[in-house]
């Protein structure tokens, strides 16, 4: 057995849905953290709640990549850990040469076998790997159930610990401190002592069984990041990225916090994480479906609070009437659209790009929002911290978009301080007003309205969805008027490309070919171009968070390069959409609709195939 020194590994654990592999990858990206090395994961569920067992439709799997300089979670396996014959076959074409599979012996029976649709009862000769990878077999069941002979468990409930016996093999395989595996359990599971106990005796067996085999494997030690500044970090999942990042927005602008929402995956978890945080005043509401969610929102942003709705790709179509509303009565409203596979209900557990159009031409009328995409797990903190400042600050609609791979995926993130936020100073009526205050009261530079809250006195006032005369504020059915109205709320759009940040280009500079992603691609596309240029062909890479208005410098940079390529997970809408901003460029396009992110070797040929 011997060692190997590595700068980033990836590792994937794969199983039934009820084998834990979300909670052992889960585990063990934490501990990787812990450790001081940078993660991006990928939680890969299946669309099924329950897919019949030992299934290939069943398999959940969850892939880390840990080391220095992570983008993403990796095209290739370095690590295997199968829990079932299925598990395998879903997975042996992302494993890497020689790579190591952990899988349970248990499981490999001839009816496990026929389950996974495979003919012989040499799944790995079957599938052509036998001799490329590295097989530990291991008893993960029976081991597991002789590991808590002594505990008041049930059978059933010892087996349900196999994953923490697989978790103990991956601490001896990447030579991981023990003590602190066992301690970050503990916290893990707080009180509960008899689990604890259980799970701790598992793990400990499982490393220790590792120490025993005495085979002639590989083990591998992953070198502290190197890339990392000074500060406190924490694993943070996508979803809970962005409601705290709302929470501080909250903070710093002085406003309520209000989520009014309806459970829908991938979304779900910003609603759970926000109805924990009661002792931060924050309120939540769960409503009876998607349309009084949004509706509930605008009634708080018309009360004052900062007010914040979330959904996915059906939901945010049931929210585009109400989203209308927020327009033309001008509230601020924060809308978070978590996107998944479509359309209807589609791929719910899976990821696209895919809402990106109607996120920005949903609605009847003319009603321009504000439409951002965070890149990462960890930004989804500041992009949400920043729809919260734009929607406050021009009191408009402003939709943030993620997705699956982001919502459910995690990475390392440094806690910031909040005294180091950029300010947020919601546009509040002044004084000067009292008396002669309406819904259409506005800084006429500007173009944007001035909020005023019910009980305030002096600033009573009556606002809706009927059109308003710019003046007076009374319903107006008048040509002209409806004219300078629409003029007005897209002006106070258009005017928050003069507070957000230019565009900056990576990659080559003196490339011919500019490379153009946006939201959740970042990492792969950023790890593609450099590929490409460390293979001597050069390009150039832009890469959108800010999508509506465009920043600035956008346009110039993009007329720039002889050729521009548009990568995006659907069939082509931020290609689409340059094409109305950016008008005579030709843009070509690359895309997927898979519901998986891209893998960074695919970009690499196709984008190579045009410089």
């Amino acid at each position: 057995m011997n060692t190997k020194i590595l700068n980033d590994v990836v590792i994937r654990f794969s199983g039934d849905s009820g084998d834990g592999m979300q909670l052992t990858g889960t585990l063990f990206s934490n501990l990787s953290a812990i450790l001081g090395n940078e993660i991006s994961t990928f939680p890969d569920y299946p669309a099924e709640i329950r897919a019949p067992q030992g299934t290939v439709s069943g398999v959940s799997g969850f892939q880390v990549h840990i080391g220095s300089g992570i983008h993403t979670p990796g095209d290739e396996a370095d690590v295997l850990v199968a829990m079932n014959p299925a598990a395998l076959k879903v997975n042996a074409k992302i494993l890497k040469p020689l790579s190591v599979v952990i899988f349970d012996t248990d499981s490999f029976t001839k009816k496990d076998l026929e389950k996974a649709g495979f003919e012989t009862e040499n799944p790995f000769t079957e599938l052509g790997i036998k001799e490329s990878v590295q097989l530990i077999p291991v008893a993960l069941t029976s081991l597991t159930v002789e590991s808590l002979k002594d505990f008041e468990m049930d059978n059933k409930s010892m087996q349900k610990c196999k994953n923490m016996f697989a978790f103990g093999l991956i601490c001896w395989l990447f030579n991981s401190d023990l003590e602190k595996a066992l301690h970050f359990l503990a916290k893990k599971f707080g009180k509960k002592e008899e689990l604890i106990k259980a799970n701790s005796k598992v793990i400990a067996d499982g490393f220790n069984y590792g120490h025993n085999l005495h085979l002639n494997i590989t083990t591998f030690v992953v070198e502290k990041s190197s890339e990392l500044s000074k500060g406190q970090y924490t694993i943070i999942n996508g979803n809970k990225a962005t409601a705290w990042g709302l929470i501080a927005a909250a903070e710093k602008s002085g406003l309520n916090l209000f989520l009014g929402s309806y459970p829908i995956t991938p979304a779900s978890d910003i609603l759970h994480e926000l109805a924990a945080r009661k002792d931060l005043g924050i309120k939540t509401v769960q409503a009876e479906d998607e349309i009084a969610g949004i509706c509930t929102a605008l009634g708080a942003s018309f009360a004052g609070d900062l007010a914040v709705t979330s959904t996915s790709g059906p939901g945010l179509a049931l929210k585009s009437e109400a989203l209308g509303l927020a327009v033309m009565a001008e509230l601020p409203l924060v809308l978070v659209d978590v996107m998944r596979g479509g359309p209807s209900t589609g791929l719910p557990t899976k990821t696209e790009q895919t809402d990106l159009l109607q996120a920005l031409y949903g609605r009847n009328g003319e009603s321009p929002i504000v439409v951002i995409a965070a890149s990462t797990p960890d930004d989804s903190f500041m992009y949400a911290y920043m729809a919260a400042k734009i929607a406050t600050e021009n009191l408009t609609p402003v939709i943030l978009l993620t997705d699956a791979f982001i919502g459910n995926g995690s990475s390392l993130w440094r806690l910031p301080k909040i005294a180091d936020l950029p300010e947020i100073k919601p546009n509040v009526v002044p004084e000067s007003f009292k008396g002669k205050f309406t819904a259409c009261t506005r800084d006429e530079e500007t173009k944007i309205r001035y909020w005023a809250f019910p009980g305030m006195e002096g600033f009573e006032h009556r606002n809706g969805g009927l059109e308003r005369d710019y003046e007076t504020a009374g319903i107006s059915t008048d040509g002209a008027n409806h004219a300078k109205m629409v003029e007005a709320r897209a002006t106070k759009v258009q005017q928050v490309a003069d507070h957000i940040p230019l565009m900056k280009v990576e990659g080559n500079p003196d490339a011919e070919l500019l490379v153009i992603s946006w939201g959740s691609t970042h990492g792969h596309l950023q790890s593609a171009v450099s590929m490409l240029n460390e293979n001597g062909k050069k390009c150039a890479h832009l890469h959108f968070n800010y999508i509506c208005p465009m920043p600035r410098n956008a346009e110039d940079i993009i007329r720039s390069y002889k050729k521009v390529v548009v990568c995006e997970l659907n069939s082509g809408q931020l290609a689409s959409y340059l094409r109305t901003k950016v008008q005579g460029v030709h843009f070509e396009q690359y895309n997927k609709i898979e519901g998986q992110p891209f893998s960074i070797g695919e970009l690499v040929e196709n984008i190579g195939k045009l410089i």
